[in-house]
């Protein structure tokens, strides 16, 4: 196995961290209030539980408020069950089969809580690549044993590995640091 395969195995595995990783900032509440928020809140409905997205259309009506249009008048009471269950801190009514959910104004003390919470999302993803470019180096020294990679190959993927996990992991830094920009205000 050559060392360029193995760089190009390790691609996807990153690129797939930077899609998880973005959508935990979506989750995180800044100066808007995001439909991605709640989307995947789990409902209990006649007996199973499914996330809220499949039971309605989820969309911002205005910079701090979220509408739930439930496809089915009969889901209200086990979305506002789970709404409530939450601890969101929202304002949170019904309307026929309309959910709105009112966010208050953030306080300096919810900024520095999202701020952690982001900064711990942040280091969760920063670690899943520790262990991705330790896997990977892996597979290099197992190569170099086997006698598939060559000794100067495995130090040349060694050196592709740190410059493609030190791109990546600028990359998510910038992420998070526009993301701290955006709740701070």
């Amino acid at each position: 196995m050559e060392y360029q395969e193995i760089i190009k195995n390790l691609k996807p595995e990153l690129e797939k961290a930077t899609v998880d990783f973005r959508e935990e900032l979506m989750k995180i509440r800044a100066s808007r209030l995001s439909p991605a928020l709640i989307e995947d809140l789990k409902v209990e409905c006649f007996g199973s539980v499914c996330p809220l997205k499949q039971l309605g259309a989820i969309s911002a009506s205005s910079v701090k408020e979220v509408m739930v249009q439930l496809w089915d008048k009969s889901y209200v009471e086990g979305v506002m069950r789970a709404l409530e269950q939450g601890d969101w801190g929202f304002g949170v009514r019904a309307d026929d089969n309309k959910i709105y959910l009112t966010a208050p104004a953030l306080t300096e003390d919810t900024r520095k809580n999202l701020i952690k919470v982001l900064n711990q999302k942040k280091e969760e993803t920063l670690q899943v690549a520790r262990r991705l470019r330790d896997k990977f180096w892996n597979q290099l020294q197992d190569g170099f044993r086997l006698g598939t990679v060559r000794e100067d190959d495995k130090f040349k993927g060694r050196d592709k590995l740190d410059e493609l996990i030190k791109e990546w992991r600028e990359k998510i830094e910038q992420l998070a640091e526009n993301k701290e920009t955006e709740i701070i205000g």
